[in-house]
């Protein structure tokens, strides 16, 4: 199980201990505050493993591509196609989770369960993707048991072995249901201004 320290907000000099005692993932959901914070730093410490966890907006993939290791956020063909394509152009080759919207939110991003095995062949076959798991952020407010455990149900189906759930409030809930990546983010750094 891997800890994904979430860093957004939070200036280089706090999250450089964290570094130096050996921690390996951070998360970013702001792609201009990655670049900023991040752009010379993965040269000075190459174990650095960096996750764009937030909602990746096409005209932002080729920054991503170039930066990340991992995207917890593929939401759409176009996205994949897109990924695709800039990987292609610097050879990369990310680790990506698929976001699924478990709870049909219409204001949440992510593919439909239903619509998912369909998505899942069509980014790794046409797109070459490398799909290593599923992400989801279950609805506000409700308890996120039932959501995870979809997931874990989901995510086997499917024959992948990653999972990306939980967050600092029910990171525990999430480790009991099968994550493999949590995301932490005041719990480490504390409290957001």
């Amino acid at each position: 199980m891997n800890i994904i320290a979430v860093s957004k907000t939070f200036p280089f000099d706090e999250i450089e201990p964290l570094i130096n005692s050996g921690h390996v993932h951070f998360g970013e959901n702001k792609v201009q505050e990655a670049l900023a914070k991040w752009g010379n730093k993965k040269d000075s410490f190459k174990n650095l493993k960096l996750h764009m966890i937030g909602k990746l907006q096409t005209n932002k993939v080729k920054y991503v591509v170039s930066l990340f290791d991992y995207i917890h956020s593929l939401d759409s063909i176009k996205l994949a196609e897109k990924i695709s394509i800039e990987q292609k152009k610097i050879n990369r080759n990310l680790k990506i989770f698929i976001q699924v919207n478990l709870g049909n939110e219409y204001q949440k991003s992510g593919i439909d369960k239903e619509n998912l095995k369909n998505f899942y062949e069509k980014c790794t076959k046409e797109f070459q993707l490398n799909i290593i798991g599923l992400m989801c952020l279950p609805p506000q407010d409700a308890a996120v048991r039932p959501y995870f455990s979809d997931m874990e149900k989901l995510n086997k189906f499917i024959g992948l072995k990653d999972l990306s759930i939980g967050m600092s409030s029910d990171y525990l809930d999430a480790i009991d249901c099968g994550a493999t990546f949590v995301r932490i983010g005041s719990k480490i750094f504390g409290n957001r201004s």
